[in-house]
């Protein structure tokens, strides 16, 4: 840990501060801001790859707080709804981060590839979804599809998780009729479960780099702040455009490491 911390002179740091509130602003708009923070964190001198997914967590907390935060006091999205679902994703995830070392990542990567794919084709093929609140579904089949996005969007989290946010959105529009400002609202509430979830586990094992996690935690939070404002300002329509850019990026992400793994 002290090799890491040493080894951070001010261009570093610099990059890490810049990536950070990016990553911050992106999590708080659609999610997808651990595409943006998580390489630049591998970048570093002596930090193992469970060090890097540890401390990401760690900084993506303080940023998913703040913009949860900054959400609901600025909109009339309800909090409780968010609530069960993030109860069951803290859970998915830390399950998740608990064999996260033991299953390769390129196992995931075709799936989710597809995955995203077919999240962007959706998205641009029906260009209305997410602009207005479809009619609730009963009380309780809400909470029976809450519970198992809840579940297994945590445990895809705790277990890799790129474009976690992203997934929990488009989750929220296509089964519960939600728009995308009140996804992007309640998906905040989940993916900050998901982040502790996974943070309890890699603390508890000592992958925790504690000082660069407050460092980006704090960029983070400038990030989440701002970027949060900008959806609440700016309505479904400018989230759906951000949404849209942040899918296509994870996909061009994910092609270009399976092709490289095709190759190897």
């Amino acid at each position: 840990m002290t090799a890491v911390l040493e080894s951070l002179d001010p261009g570093i740091l610099t990059l890490i501060v810049v990536a950070g509130f990016a990553a911050g602003w992106v999590d708080a708009v659609v999610g997808g801001g651990g595409l943006i923070q998580l390489p630049v964190v591998l970048l570093i001198p002596g930090m193992s790859p469970v060090q890097a997914l540890a401390t990401n967590k760690m900084g993506s907390v303080f940023g998913t707080a703040t913009s949860a935060v900054t959400f609901y006091r600025r909109t009339t999205a309800p909090l409780r709804p968010a609530l069960p679902m993030a109860a069951v994703a803290f859970c998915g995830s830390f399950g998740g981060a608990s064999v996260a070392s033991l299953l390769p990542a390129e196992v995931f990567k075709p799936v989710i590839l597809a995955a995203l794919i077919g999240v962007a084709s959706f998205t641009v093929a029906r260009p209305q979804a997410g602009q207005l609140e479809r009619p609730q579904r009963a009380r309780r089949e809400q909470a029976l599809i809450g519970t198992a996005l809840g579940v297994g969007i945590g445990f895809y989290d705790g277990i890799l998780g790129p474009g976690t946010g992203s997934f929990l959105i488009i989750g929220m529009i296509t089964l519960l009729g939600f728009s995308f400002l009140r996804a992007s609202a309640q998906a905040k509430v989940v993916n900050l479960a998901t982040n502790l979830g996974a943070l309890l586990f890699f603390s508890l094992n000592g992958s925790l780099v504690p000082l660069l996690g407050l460092v980006l935690g704090a960029a983070n939070m400038l990030g989440g702040y701002v970027g949060a404002r900008s959806a609440v300002a700016r309505g479904n329509r400018f989230i759906r455009v951000v949404f849209l850019a942040v899918v296509l990026v994870l996909i061009a992400k994910m092609a270009w490491d399976v092709y490289r793994e095709l190759l190897a």
